[in-house]
């Protein structure tokens, strides 16, 4: 335990929440995903948290009150759009490029299937799951494929447009269970150039 992770009495004898730094909340939270990924969502406790990261499990309880609302304060601490600023000139250019960034995915591809459906149970789960993982991916797509139908690559009204992010996504959530391997780099800039290329009358 470290000397952030203890309450200090108050003027009045009373104990307040300590201060907890970003490097250590930062420890709290890759922890908890770590042991999401590697065991499920339902076989993680608060109390297993605190005792990999050497808390009290007070500290947790006290910073983040359940298991629920502490695992979307780490998603959210997590969320990054891996897919912002691609943009090689031509919108199949794009789209390998983000099938080669998407497919570097794998931690997350196996946390979303680590979490199962504890996102179906906690409404503040799945709305944290969604702004850290999928929200800033699908708006960086959505740029990549506005942009190619203003350049006149693509018609804007095509009918295609619509289902590329779930054909993109979709491919990195299901083949694990079809195959019982993650979808890599390779596999998605094949399956870019085989399905969703010709889908968008790209070449």
């Amino acid at each position: 335990m470290t000397s952030q992770d203890v309450d200090r009495p108050g003027p009045a004898g009373t104990s307040r929440r300590s201060k907890i730094t970003p490097e250590r909340e930062r420890e709290f939270f890759d922890a908890v995903l770590h042991q999401i990924r590697v065991h499920g969502y339902d076989a993680v406790t608060m109390e297993g948290v605190a005792a990999s990261t050497r808390c009290s499990k007070s500290t947790l309880y006290r910073q983040w009150g359940t298991k629920p609302r502490f695992v979307a304060a780490a998603l959210r601490s997590s969320g990054r759009a891996r897919l912002a600023g691609i943009d090689t000139g031509t919108l199949a250019g794009d789209l390998r490029e983000v099938a080669r960034r998407a497919g570097e995915w794998s931690e997350d591809t196996t946390l979303l299937q680590a979490l199962g459906h504890a996102v179906t149970r906690d409404e503040e789960l799945a709305r944290a799951l969604r702004e850290a993982l999928m929200d800033p991916e699908l708006t960086a797509l959505a740029r990549i494929l506005r942009r190619g139908a203003e350049r006149g690559e693509v018609d804007p009204g095509h009918p295609a447009l619509e289902y590329v992010p779930a054909q993109i996504f979709g491919v990195l959530r299901i083949r694990p269970l079809l195959d019982g391997r993650n979808a890599d780099a390779n596999y998605l800039v094949r399956f870019v150039e085989a399905a969703v290329l010709p889908a968008l009358g790209l070449s």
